[in-house]
């Protein structure tokens, strides 16, 4: 193979076009309509959703301020992507028969409900179906998603879309949303030594300081 000398901007891959697809599914995604938690009927697709927080709680009450306004400051973004999408083994329409955006909701809805301090009845949601060749941009909204909007609990309070560590993995610690909402039996396994809760609050205090002020 010829060697040749480098040069960096050789390699860098730019397209407006892709920039501005990101940006129209963003924008479909907040316009999508927003659902109380958990969802009364089961419906198949997989791809993008946002849990919002409307409650009075003394800890998030910044954000049930903000959202009872409008559904424009998640707490959460997470994916439910089709069976197989890690070792691109998805079938040849995924996302056109599966559950797992449903599941995934019902999952968080179950996690709300036994997490100390919090109610179900304090969230709701929105999502974006995407189907056929579509579900390959479930990632990459996922990650736009939470670029633009820098969600609590993907970015300052980690651990809420956890699952449990399986048989002979419970010597890590609980997350820190764990420690924050103690409740998932699970989690209660943990022997790791846990995340200072002190340290974790302020940090949620200087995160909510900021939220909702101009970007």
């Amino acid at each position: 193979m010829k060697s040749s000398k480098f040069d960096r901007q050789e390699h860098v891959y730019r397209n407006d076009a892709l920039v501005e697809l990101i940006k129209d599914a963003v924008r479909f995604f907040n316009g999508t309509p927003v659902h109380e938690i958990p969802l009364p009927e089961r419906f198949t697709g997989t791809g993008v959703y946002a849990l919002y927080y409307t409650g009075k709680s003394r800890v998030y009450a910044r954000y049930g301020e903000l959202n009872r306004l409008s559904y424009n400051y998640p707490i959460y973004v997470g994916k439910a992507v089709p069976k197989g999408w890690r070792q691109s083994r998805a079938s040849d329409r995924p996302g056109a028969t599966a559950s797992e955006l449903h599941n995934r909701i019902k999952e968080h809805s179950r996690n709300i409900a036994v997490g100390n301090g919090l109610k179900v009845s304090d969230f709701s949601c929105r999502f974006v179906i995407f189907e056929d060749a579509g579900s390959d941009m479930i990632g990459t909204i996922e990650a736009a998603l939470i670029k633009l909007n820098r969600p609590l609990w993907n970015t300052v309070v980690d651990g809420f879309g956890n699952h449990t560590p399986g048989v002979g993995r419970f010597e890590q610690a609980k997350s820190q949303w764990d420690v924050l909402h103690p409740g998932r039996s699970w989690a209660e396994r943990c022997k790791g030594l846990p995340p200072n809760k002190d340290l974790i609050m302020k940090n949620i205090a200087v995160h909510l300081a900021a939220l909702g002020a101009p970007k």
